[in-house]
């Protein structure tokens, strides 16, 4: 299901049930004024076939067996011979909330007794009516349930298919763009050592300089290779052919959001590798474009800190807290956070107390 579908608040689905049992107890007790029964007798039982109904949602089961019992006992003391409307209202949440067993069950079981209460209280064959009645009643209302929890396990199904999926292209597009990063590293490699090994000992500085950039692009190489192993690649994808962006693109992707009407403040203090360089672009550029397309106008506060041991980054809006994440090419909070976790990094995404919403997230160095 789409999650920008509006949902009913679980607030106002419990107000409804609270209603609901107010409904029903008020009208039972226009039964028992009705009935010969004696009152001490009756009104109990109005408020046992009506009270249960606002704990549905939270106690199906429990509700079912109080209801059923006390309209059963309502039935032989001839208070109502209703079709067992609110054992049907329960009936509903039994079979969208139990399992399939439990939901058979209280099927069964709330047939039977309500057929024998039936029975009890009506002479043969005027009875045979009622039964059939109810049993169609109770049957679809159980009917029902079942079909609407076959239909949210679907949906639940489908949404974690999805979010997996999203994870899976995800890595796939890391280990693509580390890929990339590890290959320009190799080359760099190799033109250094032909040039230590061209000039040889005619000119020792620039020899050790070669080598001081080998030392230091092995060891980077060394550790983005880590990574790579550590997420998959698709064999069959397209190779980008764009260079790798890294920090200093981000104020050319300032300057976008800007036109789409989101003014950002951009911090940037000291350098980091290539690799956890275009990861810290990602993140800002997914955070910046959620603000974009959820949030615009809006004004955003983007801080890239590198300390001695970590990079902390820092994507704050006032926009709208409440939005929905995801879709495109990094796949939301979803992407972020894989990226965060290639290097072992921490991630938080959510709405702030009042308007706003905040994007923060801490990566290793090392």
């Amino acid at each position: 299901m789409d999650p920008r579908v509006l949902r009913l608040p679980t607030a106002y689905l419990y107000g409804l049930d609270g209603l609901a049992a107010v409904v029903v107890t008020t009208t039972y007790l226009g039964f028992v004024e009705m009935s010969p029964a004696p009152s001490w007798l009756g009104l109990p039982l109005a408020v046992l076939i009506g009270a249960p109904l606002a704990v549905r949602r939270r106690r199906p089961l429990a509700a079912l067996v109080v209801v059923v019992a006390a309209q059963c006992a309502a039935t032989v003391a001839h208070i109502t011979l209703e079709p067992y409307a609110p054992t049907a209202f329960v009936m509903y949440s039994v079979a969208a909330l139990c399992p399939r067993r439990v939901a058979v069950g209280a099927l069964a079981a709330s047939l039977a007794a309500a057929a024998a209460a039936v029975a009890v209280a009506e002479p043969w064959p005027d009875d045979l009516g009622l039964v059939l009645f109810v049993s169609v009643l109770v049957g679809a209302s159980w009917a029902l349930g079942r079909t609407t929890r076959v239909r949210r396990s679907y949906e639940a199904r489908a949404a974690a298919e999805r979010a997996e999926r999203a994870v899976t292209e995800e890595r796939m597009r890391i280990a693509r763009e580390l890929h990339d990063v590890v290959a320009h590293s190799l080359t760099l490699i190799a033109v250094k050592a032909g040039i230590a090994a061209h000039v040889g000992p005619d000119r020792p500085e620039e020899t050790r300089e070669a080598l001081r950039v080998i030392g230091t692009a092995s060891r980077d190489t060394l550790v983005e290779m880590r990574r790579l192993l550590g997420v998959l690649r698709a064999e069959d994808a397209a190779v980008e052919l764009a260079p790798m962006p890294g920090l200093s693109d981000l104020p050319e992707l300032v300057t976008r959001a800007s036109l789409a009407g989101v003014e950002v403040d951009l911090s940037v203090s000291g350098p980091v590798p290539d690799a956890l360089g275009l990861t810290v672009y990602r993140i800002v550029q997914e955070s910046v474009t959620n603000v974009v397309k959820h949030a615009a106008p809006a004004s955003c506060a983007v801080s890239v800190e590198v300390s001695e041991g970590e990079v902390a980054i820092s994507v704050v809006d006032d926009g709208p807290g409440e939005r929905v994440l995801g879709g495109g090419g990094g796949h939301g909070l979803i992407g972020m956070r894989e990226r965060v976790a290639v290097y072992g990094g921490t991630f938080s995404a959510g709405p702030l107390a009042g308007r706003g919403f905040a994007v923060r997230a801490r990566v290793p160095l090392s």
